[in-house]
Formats: C-alpha cells, structure tokens, sequence
C-alpha cells in the first residue's frame, strides 16, 4: 500500500475512533444506553487502536496494541465492578431517589442506613449471618481435614490400586451437583437431619477437588525428606501434621477460602433441606426476604450488600493467596 494511502487510512481511522470513544462517553455518563455506551467506546478504542498501527512504525503500533488491550481490560474490569458499585450505593437511597429518571450515580447522603435498619426489621438477618458463619466455619473445617488426610493418602501412601481409585474419584468431578441432589436430601431426610445445620454441612465435608490441588502440592515436596523423617523415628501422622502441612500452606489458604466462599453463598441445597426460618442461611434468607418487601428495591438492595459484602472483602484481601495456591498445586499432577 502507498504510504499515502496508508498515512490517510491511519488517520481517518483515528480520528474516527476517537470521535465514537467520545461518544460512547458522553451516551455511559448521560445514562441514557448503557451497553451502547459500551459499545461504542470498545468500538471505538479499537478502531483508534487501528489507524495508528496502520500510520506508524513498528515500536510505535507495540505501544498501541499494548495500550488499547490495557483500556479494554479497564472497560471489562468497569463492567464486571460496575453491578456491585450500583447494588452498594443504592443501598443508601431513599425510594425518592431510586424514582428518578435518569438515575443519579451516587446517593444524597452515604450515611443513610434507614434501608439496613428497615431489612433488619423485616427479617432476622442477624440470625442468618451467624447460620452462615456457623455453617461455614463447620464446613471448612472438615473439608480441610478430610482433604488433608486423603491427600496425604493418595500422595505417601502406597497401597493397591492408589492410582487407579483416584481416577476413579477424579472422573467423578465429572458429574453434575444437580445429579447429587436427590440421593444426598434422602440420605439427609432418613438419617433424620432434614431442617438442620448438620444438613447443610455434612453433604460437602469432602471435595476431590480439593484433594486434587493438594495432593499436587504434597507429590512436590522431596522423598528424602519424608525417609528422613522416618528414619529418625517420626511416624506418618507425625510427619503429615509437623511437616507437611506447614509446608503446603499456601494450598490449604487457598482451598479454605475458595470453600468458605461456596459455603457462604450456596443457595440450592439450603432451599431444599432447611424449612424454618431459625436455620436459614444469608442468601435463603435474601430469597425469602424479597418477596417479603415487594418493589422496594432500596431496601433488598441493602440485604443483597449484607449479603455479599463479607465475601467481596474477604476476596479481596485474599485474592493473591488464592491464585498462588491454585498455580503451585496444578504444577504437578
């Protein structure tokens, strides 16, 4: 191509992705199109992305192919916090300012928690939260034990067919939870646990997942140290607890957090053993709460921030933990 051609192809393009990037900025703060607005900025990123590779030098389109991925990683990362900004600081509207049109991006006053105290009343959400700490903590407690000792298992031991059973137990991964529904509620209903707290832990005490991850951290600590151990007298369950363990922290971090998560958010299997309202998790008790308040969106925006705003704090904190303990426990298998 003429480098003329290419110099106006370049700036055309340019100039007109500038232009729908504007556009797409003026549409997202008029609130008039959300996902149009979207659109025409990604649109228009791109095809400014476009021209200047086309109408400059090779270091020159590096930097720009490098800038317009990190603006649309930016826009997804926008897109994906967006939901959780708007269920936040709408939980500190009034029903007035939830009426307006076009809706106003932030509340009059950030210390408004009439909409809390109304969701308290409503609903024993104090109650709730301790089930779900409850539930959780037991839940997480046994998974990490349960994992920890099959994995040590599957990892150290040598017994007959270890290989060919942890296929076995692998393939289950396989299958959906939604198949593993019917035969767990009448397991729990003939034991005589139905509408209880036990109900909600006991069905999700082991995890061959878990035990996937850590079972390719212990297979990455040396053999000579475990000969060593026991040469010097120290017994498996000595070495496992004194040793091992403290070794595959990062792991076991990474396997209690992502546990504690689905714990604290699981909404299927509650629904379907628990019928009072005393053993009602957070997010059974959001359910029963919005049909309870009805269009008062103010308010179930407030209950739906109880809700996830434990978890999004948690994950936030600990989110490298959980993608180091991910990688090193996948590095072998």
């Amino acid at each position: 191509m003429d480098k003329a051609v290419k110099k106006r192809l370049g700036t055309g393009l340019y100039a007109s992705g500038i232009l729908l990037a504007l556009a797409g900025m003026l549409s997202w703060l008029a609130l008039s199109n959300f996902a149009q607005a979207i659109a025409l900025f990604g649109v228009g990123l791109i095809t400014a992305g476009a021209g200047l590779f086309i109408n400059h030098s090779y270091r020159t389109r590096q930097g720009t192919a490098r800038t317009v991925l990190y603006a649309l990683l930016v826009i997804g990362a926008l897109i994906m916090m967006f939901p959780f900004y708007w269920m936040i600081s709408s939980s500190f509207k009034t029903s007035a300012e939830m009426s307006i049109y076009p809706p106003t991006w932030s509340p009059r006053n950030w210390l408004n928690f009439d909409n809390f105290r109304i969701a308290f009343r409503t609903a024993p959400f104090e109650k709730y939260f301790i089930n779900s700490v409850v539930v959780t903590a037991s839940s997480v407690a046994a998974t990490a034990i349960t994992t920890i000792l099959a994995a040590f298992a599957f990892s150290r031991l040598d017994f007959p067919g270890r290989e060919i059973i942890f296929s076995l137990l692998l393939s289950m991964m396989m299958v959906p939870f939604e198949m593993l529904v019917i035969t767990n509620y009448q397991t729990i209903v003939k034991v005589g646990l139905n509408d209880t707290r036990f109900a909600l832990v006991i069905p999700f005490t082991s995890s061959i997942f878990y035990t996937y991850i850590l079972r390719n951290f212990f297979q990455t600590i040396p053999d000579g140290l475990y000969w060593s151990a026991r040469v010097d007298g120290c017994t498996n369950w000595r070495y496992l607890w004194k040793v091992m363990v403290p070794i595959a922290r990062p792991s076991l971090v990474t396997i209690i957090l992502l546990n504690g998560l689905a714990s604290w958010n699981s909404f299927m299997w509650p629904l379907l053993v628990i019928k009072t309202d005393a053993n009602r998790t957070l997010p059974f008790g959001l359910y029963t709460f919005t049909t309870e308040v009805g269009s008062n969106n103010e308010q179930m925006l407030a209950a739906s921030t109880v809700v996830v705003l434990p978890m999004i704090i948690l994950f936030l904190f600990a989110r490298k933990q959980i993608i180091n303990g991910v990688a090193r426990g996948g590095i072998k298998g």
